[in-house]
């Protein structure tokens, strides 16, 4: 008998209900007890299994990304990349490669209004012929810190206060006034965009800065880049949040889930920026610092493909709740860099599935990977995958398996290196917010510096947190400081 073809699927459902191990269930109407209005008996299996099971319906949510919704579709390669890349799903124009997308809501919690401002999350998982590829990133192209030792407390910051709950600016600005790399995504968390109007509407960025390999070996630096490829990038106002958010707190799933469903596919465009590592010297900022951006007219914009979002879930829980993102993962032709948060979501990411999903999260098929894969990890909490084996070791020559062909990953030689806790030197931490802001068209100018006072007129913000953010204003852009210390009654000391 094949084991295998009848495993839990609703291609088996019976006509009847059943519990657990298949056994009929006759009467799921009332419970057994001792006569009419007796106690409920414990022998009631069907019972107990049916309400055990219920209470164990919720497993733990993300600590960030929490609130969220997928779609499934297809990326499509459009131009010739593979001088840049090896990566076999990017090999020519025309190859597609099926992907799963989950948009979300960084800091609050699952049933939170998705008119809240907060960054959105923005991750791809392509499921390609040499194993899955995450892209994790955000719908700002910066990040509040540049160290991985510093993510627990910034999302402690964001997070409400632990003694009364409430999410509560005094907090976010006190820690990140400790921070000035933290200002330049201010520039976009309290710009219009920081509350976008819906995801289809939404730029996507991977943040982090990878790495690209081609078949010769060359190395090269890059950043991806997702933009809408028919929708304007459009965020909503203050006064529509409240509006939207009171009345529909599910405003961006429900588009998504019912543009897909009529028929109108959002589409993404993927570009990338490459820089080679031998010319990472020669800026004013450090590349794989995440608080600054790559000036695009120093690294244009090169096309590679479009995605399209063109189904959606068949189940919200199986593949929104339990799908499963990492920068961790990665195929051949596509490596990390030594950017220093992304070294440290290396481990972070895929560990906190492990405490949230198990350690055999990939097994779940939203998580596994749609080609041929093989190791030895073996057992452990839900492992539900058939194993005929006898030869869980390697080598062995009862097993045949071989160890792929190798690809080329980074080969830098760290030499005169000594062990020590160190922050980036080339900071530059005012620049790239300043020029950012004065891309602003005055009305838009106007309602981010409305923003900041807001924001720094809160009752427990201190004099001198509120002097730090006027000083760094200012340092970004000389008016800018002036306007908001202004409206504070503060002068400030530029």
């Amino acid at each position: 008998m094949d084991l295998s073809k009848f495993r839990p699927s609703s291609s088996y459902d019976a006509p009847f209900f059943t519990t657990n191990t298949g056994a009929p269930v006759w009467n799921n109407e009332s419970a057994l007890t001792l006569g009419t209005r007796g106690p409920i008996l414990l022998e009631d299996y069907a019972l107990v299994e049916k309400i055990a099971t219920f209470d164990r319906e919720r497993i733990p949510e993300r600590v960030v990304h929490a609130r969220g919704v997928s779609a499934k579709g297809f990326f499509e390669v459009t131009h010739d990349v593979s001088h840049l890349t090896c990566a076999d799903f990017l090999r020519a124009p025309g190859v597609q490669t099926p992907l799963i997308v989950r948009f979300s809501t960084v800091i609050h919690e699952r049933g939170s209004p998705e008119t809240l401002r907060d960054p959105r999350g923005f991750a791809v998982k392509f499921y390609t012929r040499e194993g899955n590829f995450d892209i994790v990133g955000n719908n700002m192209p910066v990040f509040f810190i540049r160290d991985g030792i510093k993510f627990p407390d910034v999302i402690h910051a964001f997070k409400p206060n632990p003694k009364s709950n409430i999410q509560e600016y005094w907090r976010i600005l006190d820690f990140c006034s400790h921070h000035p790399e933290s200002l330049h995504t201010f520039m976009y968390f309290f710009d219009d965009i920081g509350v976008p109007v819906d995801y289809r509407h939404m730029e996507g960025f991977g943040v982090n800065t990878f790495s690209f390999f081609n078949k010769a070996g060359k190395m090269l630096y890059v950043k991806f880049h997702w933009k809408p490829a028919r929708e304007k990038v459009m965020g909503m106002s203050d006064e529509e949040a409240i509006r939207i958010g009171g009345t529909n707190h599910s405003h961006a799933t429900q588009d998504l889930y019912e543009s897909i469903k009529a028929g109108n596919y959002p589409e993404w465009k993927l570009y990338v920026q490459t820089m080679d590592p031998a010319d990472e010297d020669r800026f004013d900022f450090d590349p794989l610092d995440m608080t600054k951006i790559w000036p695009e007219d120093i690294f244009p914009l090169q096309p590679v493909g479009r995605m399209v979002l063109n189904r959606n879930v068949d189940n919200f829980f199986a593949e929104n709740e339990q799908l499963a993102f990492s920068p961790a993962h990665v195929v051949p032709g596509i490596y990390y860099s030594d950017d220093k948060l992304l070294q440290c979501r290396i481990f972070a990411y895929d560990d906190t599935q492990r405490h949230r999903l198990g350690p055999n999260f990939m097994q779940l098929p939203v998580n596994a990977p749609k080609c041929a894969h093989r190791n030895n990890h073996f057992d452990g909490y839900m492992n539900f995958m058939h194993r005929d084996e006898e030869v869980n070791y390697h080598p062995s020559k009862f097993d045949p398996v071989t160890n792929a062909e190798r690809y080329p990953i980074p080969t830098k030689v760290y030499s005169a290196c000594k062990r020590e806790k160190c922050i980036i030197e080339k900071q530059n931490d005012f620049k790239q917010p300043g020029e950012r802001y004065r891309t602003f068209e005055p009305d838009r100018q106007e309602r981010f510096i409305n923003r900041w006072v807001k924001a720094l007129s809160e009752p427990r913000i201190t004099h001198e947190i509120r002097s730090i953010w006027i000083d760094w204003l200012s340092r970004a852009d000389e008016s800018l400081g002036r306007k908001v210390a202004m409206r504070l009654n503060i002068r400030p000391s530029i």
